[in-house]
């Protein structure tokens, strides 16, 4: 007579095996790592989203300032980009005091000052150094010459953190070597309006 082994293959199916418990830590790790890839890709997706952003509403913002302003145009067009302090020292008087008065053209030199200071970031500091605005930015003002009745066009450029093809769609900021040896960098915000004049 045969006595039955009960304890066989009970035995046998008590637990995890070492194999699979390291394929179980290798399939966590991939999840894991994983995770912390798209965490950097949603970063710089995000900065890149803001950069464009803040690109477009200062973009909009000169157009404005132009449009308030109609009878000093010619003098929102400098000759040479915009960015990094290019202007200088604050002009005078200060317009944006309400105790001065300021003529059409003293308030097109003022705008242009106090909006390249937004383009640099200058309101956002953290100690001496600027934290807000665009990163390695240049601007680009064009329109009819001598100003008057026309289409005014503000190009921004500024430094992605990731490799392109160059944008094509203005020639702002090319050849500055602020954005790569190809402009491969360069990321660009294109801002059209008409403006009747007086």
């Amino acid at each position: 007579m045969t006595i039955p082994n009960d304890h066989g293959p009970k035995l046998r199916q008590r637990g995890m095996s070492v194999i699979e418990v390291l394929i179980t830590l290798v399939v966590f790790s991939l999840g894991v790592l994983s995770v912390a890839m798209l965490q950097g890709v949603a970063s710089r997706a995000n900065y890149e989203a803001v950069q464009r952003t803040t690109a477009a509403n200062v973009a909009n913002d000169l157009l404005e300032r132009m449009r308030a302003n109609p009878t000093a145009l010619e003098l929102y067009m400098p000759a040479g980009a915009l960015g990094g302090g290019s202007l200088g020292a604050e002009p005078a008087p200060n317009c944006g005091s309400l105790a001065n008065t300021c003529s059409p053209d003293e308030l097109a030199l003022h705008d242009l000052w106090q909006w390249e200071q937004i383009l640099d970031g200058v309101a956002e500091a953290d100690g001496q150094n600027a934290t807000g605005g665009l990163l390695s930015p240049n601007a680009c003002i064009t329109g009819p010459i001598g100003g008057g009745q026309g289409t005014y066009t503000v190009a921004i450029a500024w430094r992605g953190q990731s490799a392109l093809s160059n944008p094509a769609v203005n020639d702002c900021g090319d050849g500055s070597g602020l954005y790569g040896d190809s402009n491969e960098f360069r990321r660009i915000v294109v801002a059209q309006t008409y403006i009747s004049g007086v």
